[in-house]
């Protein structure tokens, strides 16, 4: 198969992803929605909807292994790592993120998250397609390295769990602001305690610091090789920082001053703004030697 072919066919494996990510959607609400019984007292009642969520998780799992399929059709017509460009970044960070979802639902009761998970594929999907989009073509020559999957890969596994952590945070707040009014209702009633998602928020991020450092320190090291300097303060390089700094606050905060709950759950939104105005505004309207959006 040639390149051209093999561009069209991650097109077509990205748009079928992307259809199947609406119908896991669209389960998912019906499974919120159903979920609540009438009659007294507005029972919950999961058995009513056990097999739709079954079903929207299975549905999740395809369409995660056809946008892989398409990452990797991607590479295949450009012979490199599908890493070089927005919509490159894009399809990949969905597919981290919701395959962190995955595996952290074997561990976890997280299906309730399927609504908010399958909400942000879709978007970042639908963006990537609509927005992002450029031609599948060999990489400029400053991005022929080795550090760019090294680099990269670790950024956007980063940023795909970043986002689920930071999706749990917002859940918490959520949760907690209920549970300060009337309590929760039947269908909140099935969520996770607050100091559940407290903590696993806390894990994920603890986890993932590690690799957002070492994907500075790979940059710096890929940086000097480039261009003979280790750091240079562009704005791709600041903000990259300045996450790492929050990030940082957020497990000190959490783990020394003993921020739990709902300070630790903003702290952590505000990180996590920190790596979404990095990841969108400086890639695409910012200037300096990381501006490979592609656009």
């Amino acid at each position: 198969m040639d390149s051209r072919a093999l561009a069209y066919l991650s097109n077509n494996l990205v748009y079928s992803s992307l259809a199947i990510f609406a119908i896991v959607f669209l389960l998912h609400a019906i499974e919120t929605a159903f979920a609540v019984k009438s009659g007294e007292g507005r029972n919950l009642d999961r058995q009513r909807t056990e097999k739709i969520a079954r079903n929207a998780t299975g549905l999740m799992v395809l369409a995660d292994l056809l946008l892989f399929a398409g990452l990797v059709a991607r590479g295949l017509s450009a012979s490199r790592f599908p890493l070089a460009n927005m919509y490159e970044f894009s399809i990949t960070g969905a597919f981290i993120f919701v395959t962190a979802y995955l595996i952290a639902l074997r561990k976890h009761d997280l299906r309730w998250l399927g609504l908010v998970v399958s909400l942000a594929a879709l978007l970042t999907l639908g963006t990537a397609i609509t927005l992002l989009y450029v031609e599948s073509a060999p990489l400029v020559p400053a991005l022929k390295s080795p550090w760019l999957l090294i680099h990269v890969l670790a950024a956007i596994i980063s940023g795909g769990i970043f986002l689920l952590a930071n999706s749990i945070a917002g859940a918490y707040l959520i949760l907690e602001k209920i549970e300060r009014g009337k309590g929760r209702g039947p269908w909140a009633s099935r969520l996770p305690s607050l100091d559940t998602l407290d903590q696993l928020t806390y894990r994920l991020i603890a986890l993932v610091f590690p690799i957002w450092t070492f994907s500075i320190i790979a940059g710096a090291i890929w940086a000097e090789a480039a261009w003979g300097r280790y750091w240079g303060w562009d704005p791709k390089e600041t903000w990259a920082f300045i996450t790492w700094v929050a990030y940082a606050a957020y497990l000190h905060a959490r783990v020394t001053a003993g921020w739990k709950g709902k300070k630790a759950a903003w702290l952590c939104l505000i990180a996590g703004s920190t790596f979404l105005f990095n990841y969108v505004y400086v890639n695409i309207w910012g200037t300096g030697k990381h501006t490979y959006s592609g656009l």
